[in-house]
């Protein structure tokens, strides 16, 4: 049986954040996790952002703008931190993640995955500060993953390359 959205729900964007905010972002650790969640709901090639849960019950529209609005505050909040905070909201996210943390922190420095969740439309010297502030926050956190992993496995140190190469 197919479900049809609910109508008589709340109808806002506002109300819309609020439900996204509650049923979904709150149960992710931190900021940085947050901000690569909304930027996924993004599609990459179109650029409309699309959530089942809130495409359920709100108007598409609705959903939409409540994502983007939501994508745009947790970016802003993220770039406009101190670079102490971005690392830290950093280092937590590597380690809630599914992906081993060297591999994570290699393919960021080499792909600049982080560009993807820029907002579009955002103001262009807040996505360069954002974009400058999270290659530094890598290059702080990178070394200790690194040290952590060969303290684990002494092997390991001989097969990564140095942050030189």
């Amino acid at each position: 049986m197919e479900e049809t959205p609910n109508t008589l729900g709340p109808i806002t964007v506002d109300d819309a954040i609020r439900d996204l905010e509650a049923r979904t972002l709150a149960k992710l650790d931190g900021d940085f996790a947050r901000l690569v969640y909304l930027a996924s709901t993004r599609d990459y090639n179109s650029g409309r952002y699309e959530h089942s849960g809130l495409g359920f019950h709100f108007s598409k529209p609705v959903a939409e703008e409540a994502l983007e609005t939501a994508h745009r505050g947790v970016f802003e909040s993220l770039a406009l931190s101190s670079l102490e905070t971005l690392v830290g909201q950093l280092e937590r996210y590597i380690r809630s993640g599914s992906v081993e943390p060297i591999e994570l922190l290699t393919t960021w420095q080499d792909l600049e995955a982080y560009r993807i969740l820029v907002p579009t439309q955002d103001d262009a010297l807040t996505v360069k500060l954002f974009i400058s502030n999270i290659k530094i926050a890598l290059a702080i956190v990178e070394p200790s993953w690194r040290k952590s992993r060969s303290d684990q496995d002494p092997q390991f140190a001989l097969q990564l390359p140095s942050p030189d190469q």
